[in-house]
């Protein structure tokens, strides 16, 4: 059995889960989250914890035990406390500024490159290079991340570009050129 799928999965207080058939919606302060699971795994609400049981030991089964039970887990946990991811903008002259709901970043191109947000995603600007992505949808707010991260990845020679944040860059040390002889 799978170690990960058994464990059951706390309700805080101030959540609300309903389960249809095979349908499960997390409604909690920060927001509603709403998603389809495959019919073959049993999800059942006992005592205030969500708990997810598979019918056979099918391999495909197996598969999907812990992973629908930790899809439960990141709904309950973004409904409650929400999810962060920042962003750092590294490089002479490169920033980023809110325009209403929008984010403009100057990231040494010819034109500013304004983003806006996606339904169910707030960006904030922390000063001017860190870029800050919230939601409730942990996938959302890693796809909108990785998406703005691609604007200008981070450059293994000269350092500059989008980093996550804690993100560690290795720099390599470039073309060394022809020998002090010239030839």
């Amino acid at each position: 059995m799978s170690r990960i799928g058994k464990m059951p999965v706390p309700i805080p207080a101030g959540v609300k889960v309903s389960i249809e058939g095979h349908t499960v919606t997390v409604q909690g302060p920060k927001g509603t989250l709403k998603e389809t699971f495959h019919p073959a795994i049993l999800i059942k609400q006992v005592d205030g914890k969500l708990v997810v049981e598979r019918q056979s030991d099918d391999k495909k089964e197996r598969a999907l035990h812990g992973l629908i039970r930790t899809l439960l887990a990141n709904m309950v946990h973004g409904v409650s406390e929400g999810y962060r991811k920042g962003l750092l903008i590294a490089g002479m002259g490169y920033r980023a500024a809110k325009q209403g709901a929008n984010v403009v970043i100057n990231i040494g191109y010819s034109h500013p490159v304004v983003v806006k947000p996606v339904p169910g995603i707030e960006l904030d600007v922390e000063g001017t290079n860190k870029i800050v992505v919230k939601g409730v949808d942990k996938q959302k707010v890693g796809q909108v991340a990785r998406n703005l991260r691609m604007i200008r990845p981070p450059d293994s020679y000269k350092g500059k570009g989008i980093l996550y944040e804690g993100e560690r860059l290795k720099l390599k040390v470039g073309k060394a050129g022809k020998g002090a002889t010239g030839a």
